[in-house]
């Protein structure tokens, strides 16, 4: 989430952010924020004048009380009563300017780097650099389903009748296959010099809310039916969410963790969701890395995470490329 601060002194790169990113529905939004927020801070001052003005009164009634002047007293302890009645009902409204100017604040798109190219979907992506060259064989390749099928190592159908369209078992060597290399992701990683952590599966909803927008939670999440908690689309979320709320000693910096977890995404009317095979499934596995480090050096850690994942993919002696995602692709 932006700074408001940024709304309220630049709002033109606001708006020119969203329209790099083809959300220009939201453009809208940047003038209702910055009014919202004019409205709270207002409001802010008039409680924190209303609570000196009860300070001085209650000072005033201690003066009295100690005057002997009882009926002045009791005059004034009336004024604070009344005074103790706006502030709870000017509190009420400061809150409820707070939870419009979060929920709108978490609809606004983060700023994009300068490098992002801009573009409307993924054709318009630019591939940075190819390690590799795929290799085209000679025969028909077989879906991969059909793969699976012949090492009778995945069972859609059980699946479906378990849990609905969406999920699977794996059986057999193909089942082993998915262990071990989730097995050599982690090993890569902690041969990378990263802390190996296993987190929870469930977050509460704060957690929630801290890393995603609400817009990205309904379309992803899954709720626990009666708790404050929820399903982790990925590791990153409760992995993040370890170091809420906690002031860090910088000379312990930077944290460089990798984490694995299985995943639960609702893939709310996402593309392909009715195509045969694996994807877009409900629940898959995931070795994820995370690290947190100082501001200024968040762009040296993307890099080596790149440069990472690049040379994992390389170890097996699969082609991959790099690419510049386009400016929709961030949210």
């Amino acid at each position: 989430m932006i700074d408001i601060k940024l709304i309220r002194e630049n709002p033109d790169l606001v708006k020119e952010n969203i329209k790099k990113k083809f959300q220009d529905h939201k453009l809208s939004m940047v003038d209702e924020v910055i009014m919202l927020d004019k409205q709270y801070r207002e409001a802010q001052l008039s409680v924190d004048n209303l609570r000196a003005e009860r300070n001085s009164s209650s000072t005033s009634i201690g003066n009295l009380m100690r005057e002997g002047k009882k009926e002045e007293a009791a005059a004034q302890k009336q004024s604070v009563a009344k005074i103790n009645e706006q502030i709870a009902e000017t509190e009420a409204i400061c809150e409820e300017y707070s939870e419009k100017i979060k929920k709108i604040m978490m609809t606004i798109p983060n700023i994009i780097d300068d490098t992002v190219p801009l573009g409307k979907d993924d054709s318009e992506n630019v591939v940075v650099q190819v390690f590799g060259e795929p290799t085209v064989p000679d025969f028909e390749i077989p879906y991969h389903i059909d793969i699976l099928e012949s090492f009778n190592g995945i069972d859609l159908d059980s699946a479906r009748r378990v849990s609905g369209a969406g999920f699977y078992y794996l059986t057999g060597d193909i089942a082993r296959l998915h262990s071990s290399i989730l097995s050599y992701a982690r090993d890569f990683m902690i041969n990378k010099g990263f802390t190996y952590c296993i987190p929870p599966f469930m977050i509460r909803g704060d957690v929630v809310t801290g890393v995603m927008s609400f817009e990205e939670m309904d379309a992803m999440m899954y709720k626990i039916e009666g708790e404050d908690l929820y399903l982790i689309g990925t590791s990153e979320h409760s992995m993040i969410g370890k170091f809420k709320d906690q002031i860090l000693p910088k000379n312990e910096l930077p944290y460089a963790m990798t984490s694995y977890s299985p995943c639960f995404r609702k893939e709310k009317g996402a593309h392909g969701m009715e195509e045969r095979g694996v994807y877009r499934i409900h629940q898959f596995e995931k070795q994820e890395m995370i690290v947190v480090c100082e501001p200024e050096e968040s762009g040296q850690w993307y890099e080596k995470f790149w440069q990472y994942t690049v040379e994992f993919f390389k170890s097996l002696d699969i082609p991959v490329r790099t690419l510049e995602c386009c400016s929709r692709r961030f949210s």
